[in-house]
């Protein structure tokens, strides 16, 4: 019998990771990120108040990943919404990270009791559920992520997979409107678990 199957991320999903940025990025290179203020290119500006280049953003962030991922904490109740949810349907954790990070993920969440498997991916994720939702036989699949764009993705390419729009950390949720693209939103895993434990009972895949 094919099991269902819930695809998420981690970064804001899984674990908290904007609060360790920020405190890294002013730590170790004198620059300031507002959460909650917009894009990584308005957001994040040097102490003399010039935003950096998006060249220069992507470097810190490469940077973080993976030798500051030790900075990293567990969102409350992922990792037993995950344990109970493991019960009923297959788990993949879906990361925008490159390839050669996959293991520090890999032994970053098994530390925090998470062992699921780990896909890295760069760019929109919507290509990546679907090929996964038809490597574990096409089942009813939920898929959990912070980022709208990623929503919209999922939708253009496998439209049939529930889709929850999820932020952990409360001054990013505060800023961040719900994704037009997901179905729900919900930023607690006590409830998340219920509405996603609930798509799987009723068995259907999404409208589209």
């Amino acid at each position: 019998m094919v099991r269902p199957l819930l695809i998420t991320d981690c970064d804001e999903v899984l674990l908290h990771m904007v609060r360790h940025f920020r405190t890294w990025l002013d730590e170790a290179h004198q620059i300031d990120f507002e959460i909650g203020a917009g894009d990584f290119a308005t957001s994040i500006r040097r102490r003399d108040g010039v935003a950096l280049e998006r060249e220069r953003m992507w470097e810190l962030l490469g940077g973080f990943f993976p030798a500051e991922m030790a900075r990293q904490t567990l969102v409350p109740h992922a990792a037993e919404a995950l344990a109970s949810l493991a019960g009923q349907a297959d788990i993949v954790v879906l990361t925008n990270l490159t390839d050669g990070c996959n293991q520090a993920r890999v032994d970053q969440l098994a530390a925090f009791g998470i062992h699921h498997r780990v896909v890295t991916n760069q760019g929109g994720k919507g290509g990546p559920v679907a090929a996964l939702v038809a490597e574990h036989g096409d089942p009813v699949t939920v898929f959990v992520d912070d980022l709208a764009v990623h929503h919209d993705s999922v939708a253009r390419h496998a439209p049939g997979v529930h889709r929850l729009h999820m932020v952990s950390d409360e001054t990013l949720a505060a800023a961040m409107p719900a994704a037009p693209a997901a179905h729900a939103r919900i930023d607690d895993w006590r409830e998340a678990e219920g509405w996603i434990a609930a798509r799987f009972a009723a068995g259907t895949a999404a409208e589209a």
